[in-house]
């Protein structure tokens, strides 16, 4: 970058932290109207918009303030993503054996490397399961060796974030990451018997599942409601889930995603289901470990193009996609095993040389799961603005949810005119909420917009931002 480009970028962030106090008398009606209906002040709120490619605030508020994103960090993950590892990069998963299978039989261990893929769910396990017996092994008659070193092994407790250690987003990275680490428990009542039935997918063998669950009238209940009513008791150690109380007819049927297996129980369960249903047989146990000394390479199975990975990240701000994108970038710039360190310090030098100053960036993991992470409204635009002029853009802006058509903006602003116009990441905690993206306007011109709101009541404050979509949308 040159360092005229790296003084307008500088020149631009302090322009638009200077000029926060004559946008507020700016501020558009109906935004002003939706932040006093939350009873939000403006000193909660950060505002940036500007027209994609231009140096000049249409608007700006509290701009250079340090803010909590929520999930709108995940701006600055997938797009450094993109540009550091290449639309194109692939994980691999890869299976190694000491020695060679004869007719079909391995007489030995079986051993799993794992490279940090996101997203390597029940599809693509079953596959790297069926390329395997498609190689002619057969039957497994030692242990199942799981090898999780690309990534440092991830300390502390997954529920430190909210007190709950079975929601899937609180799931910690794993370079041998199977599944999400989740099961779905599907009820479907059944009238006639008056019973409701519990259908698991996966179903390792050795898991358990008892319910006492009872059909009721009322309501449906939606939401942490609907799982709170279930009264579910989780045991890891002892592979078993339990269900009781009361459940409404007027559900139907509904799903329940639970983080509930330890890892190696997770990997060890779902291969020993998928294997035997694909025909084959194993007597072994799973556990960690590596390759022994002559171990070779059986099959290498590859994970969708970085930017597949990036749209179901952005489309659903899947937290643990982004998690595992995090540590692959640290991987990547210093060096197995991925750390948090290591990828905050890649972060942190690639936005340094786009001349973004960002003094009150604060990384903990990349994806807004997080009370300590901060990043400004300046910050995120310019990492917007340098993302239009970028080689990645088409695949960038492609990952961010549609306003009124899919991922999380699938409800958000159906009926108005910015419905399908707009491409905005959303973020939101208990006491923050968020949005930033892009907004082609009626006249055709695209604009960046970002907007965080730090406040007990963020959570009220969406119709602000659907304002301000709206409004720049009107412009």
């Amino acid at each position: 970058m040159s360092v005229l480009h790296t003084r307008i970028v500088l020149v631009l962030l302090l322009a638009l932290a200077s000029r926060g106090a004559e946008a507020q008398s700016a501020l558009p009606a109906a935004v002003a109207q939706g932040l006093t209906a939350a009873k939000v002040p403006l000193s909660s709120v950060a505002i940036v918009v500007q027209e994609a490619g231009s140096g000049r605030a249409e608007l700006a508020l509290n701009a250079a303030a340090p803010m909590n994103p929520a999930s709108v960090m995940k701006l600055l993950t997938t797009y450094a993503a993109l540009e550091l590892l290449g639309p194109a990069y692939r994980w691999k998963t890869e299976a190694w054996i000491a020695v060679a299978p004869r007719d079909g039989v391995l007489e030995g261990e079986l051993m799993l490397k794992g490279g940090g893929d996101p997203r390597l769910d029940l599809e693509s396990f079953w596959i790297l399961l069926r390329e395997l017996r498609g190689k002619g092994l057969r039957e497994i008659r030692g242990d199942l060796v799981l090898d999780r070193g690309y990534f440092e092994g991830a300390a502390g407790d997954a529920g430190r974030f909210d007190g709950d250690p079975f929601r899937p987003y609180n799931v910690l990275p794993d370079a041998l990451l199977v599944n999400f680490r989740s099961l779905r428990f599907a009820f479907q009542p059944d009238l006639e018997r008056g019973t409701v039935r519990i259908h698991v997918e996966p179903r390792p063998p050795a898991l358990t599942v008892a319910s006492v669950l009872r059909l009721a009238e009322g309501a449906c209940p939606e939401g942490r409601a609907f799982r709170d009513m279930l009264a579910p008791s989780f045991e890891p150690a002892r592979q078993r889930a339990a269900f009781a109380g009361r459940y409404p007819a007027s559900c139907g049927e509904k799903d329940l995603n639970v983080a509930l297996l330890e890892p190696n129980d997770q990997v060890g369960g779902i291969f020993r289901q998928l294997w035997t249903e694909l025909g084959g047989g194993w007597t072994g146990v799973a556990r960690d470990g590596g390759a022994g000394a002559g171990a070779r390479l059986l099959h290498s199975h590859e994970s969708p193009p970085l930017a597949e990975i990036v749209r179901g990240t952005n489309k659903f701000s899947n937290n643990v996609m982004g998690r595992q994108l995090f540590l692959t970038i640290g991987a990547a710039a210093g060096g197995a095993p991925g750390s948090a360190p290591k990828a905050i310090a890649a972060l942190r030098a690639w936005v340094a040389a786009k001349g973004i100053a960002a003094p009150e960036l604060v990384l903990e993991n990349g994806v807004g799961l997080s009370r300590i992470e901060r990043a400004s409204a300046a910050t995120l635009a310019a990492l917007l603005q340098a993302a239009w002029k970028s080689a990645v853009m088409p695949e960038y802006i492609a990952s961010l949810p549609v306003v009124g058509a899919d991922g999380t903006m699938k409800r958000r602003l159906k009926a108005d005119g910015v419905s399908g116009q707009a491409h905005i990441k959303t973020g939101l905690l208990n006491d923050a909420r968020a949005i930033g993206g892009y907004v082609l306007d009626r006249g055709g011109r695209r604009h960046v917009v970002v907007m965080l709101v730090n406040h007990p009541n963020a959570g009220e404050a969406q119709s602000a931002m659907d304002a301000l979509l709206r409004w720049v949308y009107e412009r």
